[in-house]
């Protein structure tokens, strides 16, 4: 699964995932010029595949599926998991990261 949340560069014009793509010789990914972040799954098998969902700053982190072999996945909640970890970061780095 790969998360991706920041701003294409020169280097990945269409985000991590595109670069994947290219990577894999597959057809090549172009992120939506109003989604130009993206959240990705994969799965494989004899066949590779791709779930892909586009978004954009502001929209809501779906859950994603996770694929531990190609029979199964299991759903991750993005917004609890990320929630969770920020708990749990150490107030120094919090203090690093917010803007005051």
């Amino acid at each position: 699964m790969v998360v991706d949340l920041q701003v294409p560069t020169i280097r990945d014009p269409n985000g991590i995932h595109g670069a994947i793509r290219d990577e894999l010789d597959e057809e090549l990914y172009t992120a939506p010029p109003d989604k130009p972040l993206t959240l990705a799954s994969y799965c494989s098998d004899v066949d590779k595949t791709a779930y892909v969902e586009p978004i954009a700053v502001g929209d809501p982190l779906i859950e994603m599926p996770l694929f531990p072999n190609p029979d199964h996945y299991v759903n991750v909640p993005l917004v609890e998991t990320y929630q969770t970890a920020w708990q749990h970061l150490p107030e120094r780095w919090r203090a690093v990261i917010e803007p005051h």
